[in-house]
C-alpha cells in the first residue's frame, strides 16, 4: 500500500516536469504526455482509494 502510494506521488511529480518542459521549451508533446500520465495516474489513485473505502465499509 505504501508502495503504490508514493509510485502515485512519483508519476504526479514526473508530470509536473513534463509540463514545466513545456513551459520551458514550448513543445507540444510534453504536455500531451503530462497529460496522458495525469490521466491515467488520477484513474489509478481514485480506483487505489475506491477500494480501500469500500474494504472499510464492507
Amino acid at each position: 500500500m505504501l508502495l503504490f502510494r508514493w509510485a502515485i506521488l512519483f508519476l504526479l511529480l514526473v508530470a509536473g516536469v513534463s509540463f514545466a518542459f513545456y513551459a520551458g521549451t514550448g513543445q507540444a508533446k510534453y504536455r500531451r504526455f503530462g497529460w496522458i500520465l495525469l490521466k491515467w495516474t488520477l484513474l489509478a489513485a481514485f480506483g487505489f482509494f475506491a477500494v480501500l473505502i469500500a474494504e472499510r465499509v464492507a
